[in-house]
Formats: structure tokens, sequence, C-alpha cells
């Protein structure tokens, strides 16, 4: 079986603006290119049979092209599930059996937790997903074969993937992973990874940026 590890990235002008409150606009851009530093590392370790990007953004689809990746240009995005899905057509238009969403904003994921996803012997047709944090989102998700239901990200996004697999019939594995459960998008978020005091590109910038110690002088969000 060959499978394809996709990374979907959008402009950060558009990126983590429920953070908006505590980072400036340059900020959160910067946040948003350190985290997909983080996981264009464990990318680019782990043992996918290819690492595919699909995005309009073009300094991470240079990014992508230096790294040996495909690169799946969008001219326009309208939605991640619509980029998801468009690209995993694509995928496996190019003869690929299985393909792995993995978002670009989960900054602890290791190589070793792409592989031990990708290793898993899934029947086909199938599906496997890892829950966010708070256990309603879909960090990842492996569908065999590639197309096999739309994607829903967004609000509940679990439950409504778990829905698509009981509607087209197929077996959906759990996987709990606590580093690739980790997205950042609350302060919440932030408050999860500083405490991990992580050796990431990401724990760099917030320390550079001084936000964990605007994060430890500010109660609101201590107590988010």
């Amino acid at each position: 079986m060959k499978r394809a590890l996709l990374i979907p990235v959008k402009d950060p002008e558009r990126a983590k603006t429920r953070l908006a409150a505590l980072l400036s606009a340059d900020e959160r851009r910067a946040l948003a290119w350190a985290m997909f530093e983080d996981v264009s590392r464990a990318a680019s370790d782990a043992h996918a049979d290819t690492v595919a990007l699909v995005s309009s953004y073009e300094p991470a689809i240079e990014s992508a092209r230096r790294l040996g990746w495909e690169a799946l240009i969008e001219e326009a995005q309208s939605s991640e599930s619509a980029s998801v899905d468009w690209a995993s057509r694509r995928l496996a238009e190019m003869g690929f059996d299985a393909v792995m969403r993995l978002p670009a904003d989960v900054p602890l994921v290791g190589a070793e937790d792409i592989d031990a996803l990708l290793r898993v012997d899934l029947p086909q047709p199938a599906a496997l997903m890892v829950p966010s944090r708070e256990g309603t989102g879909t960090n990842a998700i492996i569908r065999t074969p590639p197309g096999l239901f739309p994607s829903r990200f967004g609000p509940d996004s679990l439950a409504l993937h778990k829905g698509e697999a009981v509607r087209v019939g197929v077996e959906c594995l759990i996987v709990e992973n606590a580093r690739i459960a980790l997205d950042i998008d609350e302060p919440a978020d932030i408050r999860a990874l500083i405490e991990s005091e992580s050796e990431t590109e990401t724990f760099r910038l917030l320390r550079a940026m001084n936000v964990i110690e605007r994060m430890k002088n500010r109660q609101d969000y201590l107590e988010s």
C-alpha cells in the first residue's frame, strides 16, 4: 500500500485569529510559520512514501519544493476541507492508496508519531482518526482509499467524520496521541505548549516574543 502524508497550509494572513487578544498580527504570522517548520521537520524525518503540501501560500510552496515534497498548488482556498479533498483526489490519481492529513499547527509532533500511524494495518476501505486535545476535533485522519468520504473539518469534526464513516459503512479506528492532539488555536493551547518546555521552533519563538511572561502576568489567560 502506498501512503502519502498531506499537510495543508493556508495563508497566515488569515491564521490564528482566536489568538488576536494575545498576539499581534505579525506575531500570529510568525507563530504559524514556526509551527509549520516544526511539522515540516517531523514530516521530513518520517517514512511516508511521499509528503505532499497543499497550499496557495508561496513561501510554504517554496519550502516544500526545497524539501523534495510534492507541492499541490491551489489557485484559491475556500476551506481546509475543500483543500484536503482536492489534494486527496490528486494523490489518488497519482497512485496512492491512503492519505494521512496532518495539520501544520501541531508543533510537538515527531516523526515517530507519524510513522506509528502510517504503520497501522488498516483494511481497505477504512479510516483512522486522532482526536484533538479537547476531544471534539480531528487532528489527523487517514483514509483508504483517499476519497473514502468528504472532509468535515471545523467545529465537532470528529463526530462529523465518524458519521461519514458510518454513512459509507467502514471501520473507523480512533487513536489517541497527545503530541498530535495539541494544536495551537487558543491561549490555553499556548499555555500547554509552554508547560511542555519542548525543544521546538515554536517554543523558542514564544520565549523570544516574551509570550511566556505575558501569559504568566495575565490571570485571564492563566485561567482560560
